[in-house]
């Protein structure tokens, strides 16, 4: 089993509208990864994500795509600990 990691990630571009928090969600359950995922009011969306090291890299990789109305110009993302306790994945906001 690979170690918990918890990663913070800013998506910017057109995220807001068009699924991008739904889409995330139903990503991080498929992946079993664990967080949040929230929209901010300058347009961008943040995540916080939490699981198995591979599978929160995939999702960080994942976040570049996006459901298919959403157009990412970036993903800024930084590795955090310790790593917080949580279980499932939210939509926050």
């Amino acid at each position: 089993m690979s170690r918990r990691i918890a990663i913070q990630a800013r998506v910017t571009g057109r995220v807001q509208g068009v699924a991008f928090r739904a889409w995330t969600r139903g990503q991080a359950q498929k992946a079993g990864v664990d967080g949040w995922v929230c929209n901010n009011p300058d347009g961008s969306v943040s995540a916080l994500l939490v699981g198995p090291e591979e599978a929160v890299q995939d999702m960080v990789d994942a976040l570049w795509s996006g459901p298919g109305a959403a157009a990412v110009r970036d993903v800024a993302s930084e590795k955090i600990t310790p790593v917080p306790e949580v279980r499932g994945f939210e939509i926050t906001g």
